[in-house]
């Protein structure tokens, strides 16, 4: 039986800061992402839709997505 072994998470809001990057961007680029990549969704108990959140992997993936974003549309933040 294979364990989960992600023991935190980082929010859209934190990753982006991190980045230097707009949350809506990371949100934009993440679209198609699944928990394979890192991508999760952490719902509080007052909260209908959830936060974005992501495992180290999930940094790396967003890493590599800005990366080509950046080389395709350099004049864009």
């Amino acid at each position: 039986m294979q364990r989960n072994k992600v023991h935190h998470v980082f929010t859209v809001e934190r990753v982006a800061r991190d980045l230097g990057v707009s949350e809506a961007l990371i949100q934009d680029l993440t679209l198609g992402l699944e928990p394979e990549d890192g991508v999760i969704w952490v719902c509080g108990a007052n909260d209908d839709d959830g936060i974005l959140a992501f495992t180290d992997e999930g940094i790396e993936e967003v890493k590599l997505l800005l990366e080509e974003y950046h080389r395709v549309s350099p004049s864009k933040a």
